[in-house]
């Protein structure tokens, strides 16, 4: 097995912001939207977890496909008091399983539903989100590989149904009134300000959205800043 270095196309010892731009570079790859595979997405997620602990063998820091298993103290304050917790749980499903059960996203007991099918855990399960992070950094720094394209609000390829909470969407430049309406948004620039979210993902493939589309493994600058 390669190791974290290797696969992150790194020599030894690099520094932080070395670290970060190979990452970069390596997640835009790996990422199925972009030609990679969801196992390609998960390995340079786990090197990139386990060179920013501290550590180049041995398993990840941590499990990026459990993370609501994490400690309730990870928070800092020391009492894992949930009150004081700034993190949002968010609990997600794949809009994809949808037609294979004959559920609707407007079904009022769809995350009952879902909870109950054993589904797997790429298309239902739970995370938790930092108030830095995005819904859709969120996702992927839990190892999860959720679409996107642009990354700067300017395309649905990102869009999620919001079922239940609120994010914080500074930019939008796609999404028409009827489909904030029906609390379609971005995971790329929206963040989690509610204690809980539950969200469909991958609502790409509504038709609804197919003009709002970009094709998504040629679009290079998926970081703004790079």
């Amino acid at each position: 097995m390669d190791s974290p270095l290797a696969v992150l196309g790194l020599d030894a010892d690099p520094d932080d912001d070395e670290l970060r731009r190979a990452y970069r570079e390596r997640v835009k790859e790996a990422h199925p939207d972009h030609g990679g595979s969801a196992e390609e997405f998960r390995a340079v997620r786990d090197a990139y977890e386990q060179l920013k602990a501290g550590t180049t063998t041995g398993p990840p820091a941590r499990d990026a496909t459990h993370a609501d298993d994490r400690d309730a103290d990870e928070s800092g304050d020391g009492d894992g008091d949930a009150d004081t917790d700034p993190r949002s749980e968010v609990t997600y499903l794949n809009y994809d399983v949808l037609t294979d059960y004959g559920w609707e996203t407007t079904d009022d007991d769809l995350f009952e539903k879902a909870a109950a099918a054993d589904l797997d855990a790429t298309d239902f399960g739970r995370f938790e989100a930092d108030p830095t992070e995005s819904l859709l950094e969120a996702a992927e720094n839990r190892g999860f590989a959720w679409p996107f394209a642009c990354r700067g609000g300017a395309c649905a390829n990102c869009a999620i149904v919001l079922f239940e909470g609120e994010l914080s969407m500074p930019g939008n430049h796609v999404l028409p009134a009827e489909m904030m309406d029906r609390d379609v948004r971005l995971s790329c620039n929206g963040t989690p300000v509610t204690d809980e979210l539950k969200v469909i993902y991958n609502v790409k493939h509504m038709p609804e959205l197919e003009d709002l589309l970009l094709p998504p493994r040629p679009f290079k600058q998926a970081y703004p800043g790079d």
